[in-house]
């Protein structure tokens, strides 16, 4: 299934996470290693232009083949090869390669979460996808939103250690901020309830216009998964259709929605830095939040030789920034420095609201 271009096929996830070993590592430094099946750099190939021609992205969804079961017989072949070559001193270009590669499956495993909860969260049936209790949708530690007081001055930002971190947290540098407030907590349900009530998706004052626009083209009256049934807020869970809790933390909106939100309360989002330096102050990890940041590179950032170069510099443009981590994040995989980015209109994401004055 691939309901829209941004959610991808659940066995392809799979399979471009396998293909990323093969080409990356197997293929030309595993002496020996034979190709599992030609075809599948053109299957699984995501957007590297350096390793040729692929499936265009929208088509995804068209591959009735490979099966579920040849994918899992591919991840089979190089997960036997990937456990051999390891058994060899490897040099260092090579493991930080390979740990790239782990880190870039650990993203892949949210966005299938994210995929899944899409396909069947825009089935007409809203089937669950378990009945278990999740996590999915935690409630405030704190009643009340408090702000944080920051006293403006120089704080440094990027990543600063020994383990890994993406190319595009380095390098580390000063940023000048100005005294600012930001709330300890995320946005509720309720309290963005009230927005809508207050008329606020029809309010142009609020709105970037590119936002309106996006709101009009696509009648947009509330956060994905949220149902309105008679007269009754329903949101779609993992487990299904529930009511709505009011005091859960709200989800699943895009940067469009949130920055009108906080027009609303007279205030604003944090940029990226803002967030940043505060990150030990507040309490994060349950959504990614937005910021009102553009992704950009950072002062002295550079790509990496070859395909892997592409990583992260070529979606430098037109996107924004998010910070913190979600529910479906794997653990430890973010950290205060992680930068996370999508397009402003996206919302599949477990995405939320921190506000900022």
């Amino acid at each position: 299934m691939q309901p829209i271009v941004d959610v991808s096929p659940p066995k392809w996830h799979l399979g471009h996470t396998t293909w990323f070993f093969e080409t990356f590592v197997l293929k030309p430094h595993h002496k020996g290693y034979k190709e599992f099946d030609p075809n599948y750099n053109f299957v699984f190939n995501s957007y590297y232009e350096t390793i040729g021609a692929r499936v265009v992205r929208t088509d995804r969804g068209n591959l009735s083949r490979p099966s579920v079961d040849d994918v899992y017989k591919y991840r089979e072949h190089v997960d036997k090869a990937m456990q051999s070559l390891l058994q060899r001193e490897l040099p260092k270009e090579l493991l930080d390669t390979i740990v790239l590669g782990l880190n870039h499956e650990e993203q892949h495993q949210e966005l299938l979460s994210t995929d899944i909860k899409y396909i069947l969260g825009h089935n007409p049936l809203l089937p669950a996808y378990n009945h278990k209790p999740t996590n999915e949708e935690p409630a405030q530690l704190e009643t009340v939103n408090t702000f944080i007081a920051m006293p403006a001055g120089i704080y440094e930002i990027g990543y600063d250690g020994a383990g890994f971190c993406f190319d595009n947290e380095l390098d580390r540098h000063k940023v000048y901020l100005a005294d600012y407030k930001i709330a300890s907590r995320l946005v509720t349900n309720g309290e963005f309830l009230e927005f809508i009530n207050d008329g606020g998706y029809h309010n142009h004052i609020l709105w970037h216009a590119e936002g309106l626009d996006w709101v009009k083209a696509n009648h947009i009256t509330a956060p994905m998964y949220w149902h309105n049934i008679s007269g009754v807020w329903h949101n779609y869970t993992l487990n299904g259709l529930t009511e709505l809790d009011m005091d859960a933390t709200l989800c699943h909106i895009s940067f469009y929605e949130a920055a009108a939100y906080a027009a609303w309360k007279g205030m604003r989002l944090p940029t990226e830095f803002e967030w940043e330096a505060a990150a030990n102050k507040i309490g994060w990890g349950t959504r990614w939040e937005w910021t009102d940041s553009a992704y950009l590179p950072y002062p002295g950032f550079k790509k990496a030789e070859g395909a892997i170069g592409e990583y992260n510099g070529k979606f430098m443009i037109n996107q924004m920034v998010l910070r913190g981590a979600s529910e479906v994040t794997p653990p430890g995989h973010s950290r205060n420095t992680y930068r996370n980015f999508f397009h402003p209109y996206l919302r599949w994401q477990y995405t939320g609201i921190r506000l900022a004055e």
